[in-house]
């Protein structure tokens, strides 16, 4: 299902976990490597692709949600607007929301909008992990350095402990059983805390 309006996202109460990240930042090609899907989100070339909310039900019992890119898109001033408002109308406004998935290229050095972003995130209270994409484009040995600058950053600002974070690259499956043990885990102790009730 895609929507441009938070109140007409599904209304099943099952756990769902929202991919975001700065555009081109490799977000489609991670979703469809986690689902072992080659399009089920759409890739592009062009920063932007992802203008809707897309939701996609995972084996009956949760939701995957691709939201569009923050920052640069070659989009209109009033469509990015839009686009920005509809982003945080979903986050403060959506209680099946479990946890959000952040995506950072692992190749960049810290960015002042990824940043900025996780400060909101964090004001906000809404519980997220940060995803480090392409790490294929990478030595190994720079890869850990990359990530701790990012974790560095987020310490030296308003965060006293580092948050849940996986290091991944979409041409490689790196990562991926990483990231669904973790979603795995979450909706365990959802079902659980729900069948208690």
């Amino acid at each position: 299902m895609s929507n441009s309006n938070v109140r007409t996202c599904p209304s099943d109460p099952i756990p769902e976990y929202a991919f975001i990240g700065r555009s081109n930042v490799g977000k489609s090609s991670l979703i469809n490597m986690l689902m072992q899907k080659k399009s089920l989100a759409k890739t592009s070339g062009r920063p932007g692709k992802t203008q809707l909310i897309n939701h996609f039900r995972i084996n009956d019992n949760w939701f995957l949600v691709d939201l569009p890119g923050y920052g640069y898109a070659r989009v209109s001033k009033r469509d990015k607007k839009t686009f920005q408002k509809y982003i945080t109308d979903y986050f403060k406004e959506r209680v099946q929301l479990v946890c959000a998935f952040v995506l950072i290229d692992i190749r960049h050095e810290p960015q002042k909008v990824d940043l900025e972003f996780l400060e909101w995130m964090g004001e906000n209270q809404i519980p997220f992990a940060l995803i480090f994409t392409k790490a294929d484009k990478l030595k190994p040995q720079v890869i850990q350095k990359q990530a701790d600058k990012y974790i560095n950053a987020l310490l030296d600002g308003i965060w006293e402990d580092a948050p849940q974070y996986f290091i991944t690259s979409s041409s490689n499956n790196l990562g991926r059983e990483e990231v669904l043990e973790f979603i795995g885990g979450i909706n365990d102790e959802f079902f659980k805390a729900t069948a208690a009730k």
